[in-house]
This record gives C-alpha cells, structure tokens and sequence, in this order.
C-alpha cells in the first residue's frame, strides 16, 4: 500500500466494512479495503478500511452521520 493512507475502520463483519467504503465512495472518498482474516476460518481476523491521510477528517464525519459502528 502506498504512503499516506491511514486505518479508519475494523471490524470482523465484511459487509459491515464494505458498507463504509461504500458510503465513503459515494462521497468522493478514494476507500480500500484490507482483508486479514484467515482464509479457512472467517472468524479469525478483521476486514480493515484505510483512506487517504487528507481525506481522513471528512471519512470521520461521514461514519458518524451514516451511523456505522463495528
């Protein structure tokens, strides 16, 4: 991964992180997900969702306002 992106979300819920990088896209926000689960066993690790470090501040505001939680 490149330079300057920073973790804005994790959770254990694919879905659930894909609905934030969703909701970051439709705002304009370039999103990237980073999935570390075991690949045999879904219920070890977390799905990780990073932005670009300038774009952090509005990623924030828009995870507040859409009520996404972990």
């Amino acid at each position: 991964m490149e330079k300057n992106w920073v973790r804005i979300f994790t959770s254990s819920n694919y879905f659930r992180s894909e609905m934030v990088k969703q909701a970051l896209e439709g705002n304009h926000i370039d999103a990237v997900l980073l999935n570390k689960q075991d690949s045999s066993h879904r219920v070890f690790g977390n799905i990780e969702v990073y932005v670009h470090q300038r774009d952090f501040s509005n990623a924030i505001e828009i995870i507040i306002l859409n009520q996404i939680n972990p």
